[in-house]
């Protein structure tokens, strides 16, 4: 184990948290007091300047009313007014104060600070509002003077009512400007002062705290060195005692902990021995996982099954190993599912496990993880489901001939008989089906017997291209006009080694296919040619074609492009499915080539070899 860094030391953050208290502490103590004193200082020198406000409205109302009840010009009685104006500014003593404007009713400046002021009409719109009668105060910031200033417009009004509300004539305006900078200034340097106290009170602190932190570190680090001992197998080092104290008990504990563990690495290193013998030689795969699903045991078979690495996948979920994570949680795998299915199947290779799974729990304890089982049930899987559907389908088409048959002789046993126009066409249709249900019963006695493995082919050498041109004969005399043959056989006679019946059969199969898709005035071309050391033989026709999803899927037991035209035609499903197997039994090969609405070519091959005889 690497040793621990100076920023990651237990010593180190308990000093840390240490400090970080008493810095807390202090830190809402000054917020909390700065707050307060903040208030207190902004109330009191908000209170203060009202007060002059106040003195310099009552004064300025008297002046003006005054004014107006003397008898003497105009020019004089202005003069006479701004002179008791500006003498009023000049007893203001309140140096935060730096601009006064007293203001008639016409907007008209009477007296300010600034004399250059005096007889202009201003244009502010705190003292517009206050011209006509609402009180205007805020506080901003001037950047020409960079500090904070309160703008206080307040209206000269004749009288109050009862209640102490402004009431009557607008006289004028009282505007100030008074700076509040020193509010702030006092709250910096208090400010600083509580910063000074508290980085004092964090040095000794932090003093204190190395102090207190080293008499518990240091049997700590003695244990932590006894720990990376025992990590390395050794069992022998002690842990030295300091004291009686919690930690010193915690060290005697630490050194019984350590003969106990000896004891007990001891009997457990016995008993992996003996699991990993067994999980070796089991035939199944097996998979442990911790309480979270973290995989911490697999054997070999359940890496050759999974087709994984043990060192790749230790420690990871079991959910993802088994592509269950999109499906289950953990607690629904955990606790109530005891065996499923489990599909790896791919594109080309069919392969199917089943999981049983089980709890690992102590007696009367709770869960500590889950063992997964793991058999390869892929063959078993491929047979029950080939045996369902095969049961599936010749159900159902052993079913439609049967309700057919029952609903015409029901029609019949009801009077149907006795209609000399109905009753043959009737009698007509049940024997059709039954006549299709026994060339179903043949079909799938013959594909049972060909599963079968004794059953027996004849072969016997053969000229392949006189068996061809006999077949085609055959079906050119027996069809009517509407379908042409054309043949593109070899000229020269190929022999091979064939069961003549069975071989006769899959040509017949496929030719009549050919012709039952054929439209009116198509063609069929049958040839044959060499490839190798085998022989490639070919049916063609002009039907509709077979859409190409459903071209590798005709060799199969009861599978119809259009089931309804293939029953209208007298099918069964099992023509092709049958040639397949007496080709493949041959030792040849058979396959399709189609596009929907351009027709479909049928191919096989045979091998020129000669074929052991009775296979």
């Amino acid at each position: 184990m690497d040793k621990v860094g100076f920023f990651r030391s237990i010593h180190v953050k308990f000093v840390l948290i240490y400090v970080l208290l008493i810095l807390i502490a202090m830190e809402v103590i000054s917020v909390y007091f700065i707050n307060n004193l903040e208030n207190n200082l902004h109330k009191n020198y908000m209170s203060a300047l009202q007060n002059n406000l106040d003195f310099f409205s009552f004064n300025a109302e008297q002046k003006i009313l005054t004014s107006q009840q003397t008898k003497e010009s105009t020019e004089r009685k202005n003069n006479t007014l701004t002179d008791g104006i500006m003498k009023l500014i000049g007893e203001t003593k309140d140096e935060n104060i730096k601009e006064v404007q007293v203001l008639n009713k016409d907007g008209v400046v009477i007296g300010a600070t600034k004399k250059n002021l005096i007889g202009q009409v201003s244009t502010n719109s705190k003292i517009k509002l206050a011209l006509n009668g609402t009180e205007d105060k805020s506080e901003m910031y001037d950047r020409n003077k960079q500090a904070r200033v309160v703008v206080w417009a307040r209206p000269i009004v004749t009288g109050k009512d009862k209640q102490g509300g402004k009431t009557g004539e607008v006289l004028g305006v009282i505007y100030v400007e008074a700076s509040i900078e020193s509010v702030y200034q006092q709250i910096t340097d208090i400010n600083k002062i509580l910063t000074t106290g508290t980085v004092i009170a964090l040095v000794i602190t932090a003093l204190l705290g190395i102090f207190l932190a080293r008499t518990v570190t240091r049997p700590m680090a003695d244990m932590r060195k006894q720990a990376l001992v025992m990590a390395r197998g050794d069992f022998s080092r002690k842990v030295q005692v300091y004291g009686d104290d919690e930690i010193g008990q915690l060290s005697l504990t630490f050194n019984d902990l350590t003969r106990k563990l000896q004891e007990a690495t001891a009997i457990t290193e016995s008993e992996r021995r003996k699991l990993r013998s067994v999980l070796t030689y089991m035939t199944d795969g097996v998979i442990a996982t911790d309480r979270d699903g973290c995989i911490i045991l697999m054997n070999d078979r359940a890496e050759e099954m999974l087709n994984i690495s043990r060192q790749n996948t230790l420690g990871n979920s079991l959910l993802e190993l088994l592509r269950l994570n999109d499906q289950y949680t953990w607690d629904e795998l955990y606790n109530e599912y005891e065996t499923m299915l489990l599909d790896f199947s791919t594109e080309n290779v069919h392969y199917v496990l089943r999981a049983n799974f089980s709890v690992i729990q102590k007696e009367g304890g709770p869960a500590n993880g889950l063992i997964a089982v793991l058999h390869d049930v892929t063959e078993q899987e491929q047979i029950e489901n080939e045996r369902r559907e095969f049961v599936f389908n010749v159900s159902h088409e052993l079913r439609t001939p049967l309700t057919t048959m029952k609903s015409y002789l029901e029609a019949l046993a009801e009077g149907a008989w006795e209609d000399k126009d109905i009753a043959p066409r009737f009698l007509e249709v049940t024997q059709n089906e039954t006549d299709r249900m026994i060339r179903l019963v043949t079909d799938l006695l013959q594909l049972s017997k060909m599963d079968s493995k004794d059953y027996r082919f004849n072969f016997v050498q053969s000229d392949l291209t006189r068996f061809l041109q006999d077949i085609v004969e055959r079906f050119e005399m027996l069809q009517h006009e509407h379908i042409r043959f054309q043949r593109n056989l070899p000229s020269r006679k190929i022999n091979v080694q064939i069961d003549t019946d069975k071989m006769t059969q899959v040509v017949d199969n496929i030719i009549s296919n050919a012709i039952k898709y054929s439209p009116e005035g198509g063609a069929i071309s049958v040839s044959a040619s060499l490839h190798g050391r085998k022989i490639k033989v070919s049916v063609s026709d002009q039907g509709v074609g077979i859409p190409k999803n459903n071209v590798s899927k005709i060799f199969d037991r009861f599978f119809r492009v259009d089931r309804a035209r293939s029953r209208d035609l007298g099918g069964t499903g099992l023509g092709l499915a049958i040639s397949k197997e007496i080709v493949l039994a041959h030792g040849g090969d058979i396959w399709a080539e189609s596009e929907w609405g351009q027709g479909t070519t049928i191919h096989f091959t045979l091998p020129l070899k000669k074929v052991r005889g009775e296979q």
